[in-house]
């Protein structure tokens, strides 16, 4: 680095590297685990570092890294982070030592491969949040294919090569458009620096051609009804790990993708397609929420409530204000957790039932209650119950939702009724559904309450405690947010609109 600190982000993702050749290295099965488990930990802790040094009222972004890559095309090794990529590499970070764990007793087959691709999943998905050049991104974007697909296609169940392929297939074309986009900003700009293209302006057609270019990349990527049909088929199919960094992290890149791209380098068109995002987002918040309630598998289930939940992410990115955008951004932090806890539970429970079918893990209550107990919670953070911390994110939604219009928010709120119904239901039937399935069953030994503990501290200290993630988010919200205030400003067709950027934007310099 120019200023001779220390190298953070860099160690940060060649730490998961390193640790994947330590695993391939090993000749015990007990030694690739550890090996694994010593990685993931390390790296929990090196973003427990990155969060202590982060400066939460600095502008821009921070622990900055640059380095020439290929000079000729001024394409650079950039890294730097803000508010936002600082949430979503500390969640990757901690989650990698929770799939390590929970994938003790599984995966007997390949062992080493299996942690090697846990892993360089942890390492690509970093690089990806804290890319400052969008060709280094764009290698990080599509470097993230190959280790989720060798999870699905390999360690995956019965239709494992199907859900690969599809997963792969829908992936690789949005990534085509987000490439084509890239090269575009390159023609225009001359550069592939992220912070000097947000700095620049562009004319409205370029930008809409520009913007629907990543928006269905990211989309893809999220993913939003109708992009949406290879999830379910992938969560089904993946090993629990998978599922878990799949629900976590991958969708997350979507949402991530609207925020840095197409609010930051594409603003009046943002502003411009917003309604269409808004009614798209509403779409994908009840469709989820309808056909969510009508499985009888609980991965699928889970699956289609997360096309729901992600809905509620980009209703909140577009609806251009500052409430909307804090719960969009919290949404995504609290669906990380929970969805990830959820699908440890479902791996959980098939270890001891082999089945994903509602009706064969019926009245585990009285045999499994320490399980239970933690399917309750995260069942109840899942629907938003208050004193969780998906609650927050939610309100915080409904509330952009009702100050965008009055409609939009009265359209958000069955998707927040339908996350009771379809969660209640499963908890009802899995908790007092006769006959039991799970008489000669034991409840959940150390290693596995281990596991769950982590997200259920997270669920109830967020729940009750948002305020330190609001103050590590919130200028990078004002900084997304500003080019779209001057954008909207010049719409007089939508002042509301405009008025509410710049209140957001008074209360972040107050702050």
């Amino acid at each position: 680095m120019a200023d001779g600190t220390f190298p953070i982000l860099s160690a940060l993702i060649l730490l998961p590297l390193l640790g994947a050749g330590l695993t391939l290295l090993q000749r015990s099965d007990r030694a690739v685990r550890l090996a694994a488990l010593a990685t993931g930990l390390a790296e929990a802790a090196l973003s427990a570092a990155l969060w202590l040094g982060f400066d939460a009222t600095g502008d821009g972004y921070q622990f900055v890294e640059r380095l020439p890559w290929l000079p000729y095309w001024n394409i650079e090794y950039a890294l730097g982070i803000d508010g936002i990529s600082l949430l979503m590499i500390v969640l990757m970070a901690a989650l990698t030592p929770l799939c390590v764990l929970i994938s003790w007793r599984s995966a007997a087959v390949r062992l080493k491969e299996f942690h090697a691709c846990l892993l360089f999943m942890c390492a690509v998905c970093i690089g990806v949040f804290c890319a400052l050049d969008l060709v280094l991104f764009y290698v990080f974007w599509e470097a993230m294919l190959v280790p989720m697909f060798l999870l699905i296609a390999i360690w995956g169940g019965a239709e494992r090569k199907y859900a690969a392929l599809k997963f792969f297939l829908y992936t690789l074309a949005g990534s085509a458009l987000l490439l084509a986009a890239i090269v575009a900003f390159r023609q225009y700009a001359g550069t592939f620096s992220i912070p000097e293209l947000a700095a620049r302006d562009y004319p409205m057609g370029f930008q809409m051609l520009a913007f629907w270019a990543m928006a269905l990349a990211f989309a893809v990527k999220m993913p939003m009804v109708p992009f949406h049909t290879w999830l379910p088929a992938a969560h089904v199919e993946a090993p629990t790990a998978g599922s878990v960094l799949l629900a976590a992290v991958l969708l997350k890149m979507g949402a991530y993708g609207f925020i840095r791209f197409c609010l930051g380098l594409t603003p009046e068109a943002s502003v411009e397609f917003a309604p269409w995002m808004v009614a798209a987002s509403l779409v994908s918040i009840v469709y989820g929420g309808f056909v969510a309630l009508g499985q009888k598998d609980i991965k699928k289930l889970i699956a289609y409530s997360s096309i729901g939940h992600m809905g509620f992410v980009t209703l909140g990115i577009f609806l251009m204000s500052r409430q909307g955008m804090e719960g969009a951004i919290l949404q995504m932090l609290n669906h990380g957790i929970t969805a990830g806890a959820l699908f440890m539970c479902v791996g959980l429970v098939y270890e001891r039932s082999h089945s994903r079918q509602i009706e064969d893990n019926l009245g585990l209550g009285k045999r499994l209650p320490v399980y239970m107990f933690f399917l309750g919670l995260f069942s109840l953070s899942s629907l938003g119950f208050p004193g969780t911390n998906s609650f927050v994110g939610e309100a915080l939604v409904l509330v952009g939702s009702f100050k965008y219009s009055v409609w939009v928010g009265l359209a958000a709120i069955p998707g927040a009724l339908l996350g009771a119904a379809y969660m209640l239901r499963l908890l009802q039937r899995m908790a007092w559904g006769s006959p039991s399935a799970a008489s000669q069953w034991a409840d959940l030994n150390r290693r596995e309450v281990f596991c769950l503990a982590l997200p259920a501290i997270l669920v109830a200290v967020l729940g009750f405690a948002p305020g330190p993630v609001l103050k590590v988010m919130d200028r990078a919200v004002a900084q997304s947010l500003e080019r779209s205030i001057a954008a909207s400003q010049c719409e007089t067709s939508k002042p509301a609109i405009g008025a509410d950027l710049v209140q957001a934007k008074e209360a972040a310099d107050v702050r």
